[in-house]
């Protein structure tokens, strides 16, 4: 293979050596290299985000596996500011616990790297590399804290239900090579495109999308999330909301859309369930939620199905969609989780709703960001989680998918009421006492999300517009 064929992958490759040399100046130096591999690893992000933007058309290598475009490129870019923001959460949070050790960058970056395979896999074999490399990183950071029992039962479930889910995708997949004689999307598509999809190939479908489903913590396989969100140490939980859930609706959509078309009528029936069961359940869950870090966990299950309302759809509006509402549920996630990382007294993190009490009061900027947050997700215009919203349901409206749109509204007015009541205890309740001063990296997160927000309030168009150019280089 040439150099040249490898242009592509150049942000991968890159974050792959530098994950190697880190691993050796840490094994070397010890514990007194954490802070340096933190300041590397955000280096790493930073040349892989130049390097993707840098890139331009579509460009396929390593015989079809591996495919740059805009898409990948769009959903590049959201995963690495995801981790990159992981670093700055984690950096101060797990010192100051006692639980920080410079194996911690590096996992993120070696996630980071399998996260960046899964947005760009272009056949079977190159999306299970990525998804394994993402989640072996992904089960040790879950119980980073190894003297936390909750956090050790987190890594612990994540990584039998993780093993479960990938038996699963891969059982799906041998089914798809063996009904269709082929590994790559454009290969399976193109056996797909000539009639209707045997029975064989809609079970391997269904098995595919079980796996995938597990991925983004869609219902009905969902119920790590919950858990792992409340036993993982608070920046890991934060992580978990951010970059992997960018990579996992990337490769969801890449899988539907680029090898699928022709069974659109089948997966179609498939991602609707899923989305209606994710939606209702996010919803209604979370109501009797004290913890705040589980209401954000029922919160995610409930924007997973949001987004995969676009998918349904099958269309480029639709995927327009989703990309909108992935880049917009990115920043209020870090903001919402930046806030929660805030809630410190005493030198210990506090996560009961109820501590919140009064919060306007004693810190009125932390009030304003965090209920700004709880207003956007509940989708309340003219902020943008209602053009995230917005946008999915316009797309499923236009496909004719109208009782999934209904359902979307129904579930989004129950899902306002437990994040509009947040936003009642911190104004109208009794103060409680004040909670510690932020750390800087937390700080930083919380107001470059906010701001984001806010931005895209009153301009959505640049992003909607980019998101557009990706989801046209799908089809």
């Amino acid at each position: 293979m040439t150099v040249h064929a490898l242009g592509p992958a150049l942000p991968e490759i890159i974050l792959a050596l530098g994950a190697i040399a880190m691993v050796l100046y840490g094994a070397i130096k010890g514990e007194r290299s954490t802070r340096l591999l933190e300041y590397a690893a955000l280096a790493l992000f930073g040349l892989a985000l130049v390097l993707v933007l840098s890139g331009t058309g579509r460009e396929v290598t390593f015989n079809g596996g591996f495919v740059a475009d805009g898409f990948a490129r769009f959903m590049k870019v959201l995963t690495l500011l995801g981790a990159a923001a992981a670093i700055l959460l984690s950096s101060d949070a797990l010192r100051r616990d006692g639980s920080m050790r410079f194996e911690f960058p590096i996992l993120i970056v070696l996630a980071t790297i399998g996260m960046m395979m899964m947005i760009s896999a272009g056949d079977l074999i190159s999306l299970y590399v990525g998804l394994e490399l993402q989640s072996l990183a992904l089960y040790v950071v879950a119980a980073f804290d190894r003297d936390n029992q909750k956090s050790t039962e987190a890594g612990l479930k994540y990584f039998v239900l993780g093993a479960l889910s990938s038996g699963m995708l891969l059982y799906g997949a041998s089914l798809v090579y063996g009904f269709t004689g082929t590994v790559n999307y454009a290969g399976i598509a193109a056996a797909v495109q000539g009639g209707k999809p045997g029975l064989g190939l809609i079970f391997g479908i269904v098995f595919v999308a079980a796996g995938l489903a597990f991925k983004i913590s869609a219902v009905p396989f969902h119920m790590w999330t919950p858990d792992v969100y409340e036993g993982a140490p608070t920046p890991v939980a934060a992580f978990f909301a951010a970059a992997p859930k960018m990579a996992a609706m990337a490769m969801t959509v890449r899988v539907f859309v680029g090898a699928f078309p022709g069974a659109l009528h089948e997966w179609q029936q498939i991602v609707v369930f899923i989305a209606i069961a994710s939606m209702a359940l996010g919803a209604f869950a979370a109501i009797g939620q004290t913890n705040i870090k589980r209401l954000l966990a029922y919160s995610s299950i409930a924007n997973m199905g949001y987004a995969l309302v676009g998918l349904a759809a099958g269309t480029v509006g639709g995927v327009q969609g989703v990309l909108t509402y992935m880049a917009i549920y990115l920043a209020m996630t870090l903001a919402a989780f930046a806030c929660v990382l805030m809630m410190r007294r005493d030198g210990k993190l506090v996560e009961d709703i109820g501590e919140l009490a009064g919060l306007s009061r004693t810190n009125p900027w932390m009030a304003f960001a965090l209920a700004m947050m709880m207003f956007s997700l509940a989708g309340i215009p003219p902020l943008a989680g209602f053009f995230a919203k917005w946008y999915v349901f316009s797309a499923a409206i236009d496909a004719k998918l109208y009782t999934l749109a209904v359902v979307g509204v129904v579930t989004s007015v129950v899902g306002a009421y437990y994040y509009l009541r947040l936003v009642k205890i911190i104004y109208f309740d009794e103060a409680k006492p004040a909670f510690e001063k932020g750390d800087l990296g937390v700080r930083a997160v919380l107001l470059v999300s906010a701001a984001f927000v806010l931005v895209l309030s009153l301009a959505p168009a640049p992003l909607f517009n980019s998101a557009a150019a990706a989801a046209k280089s799908l089809f």
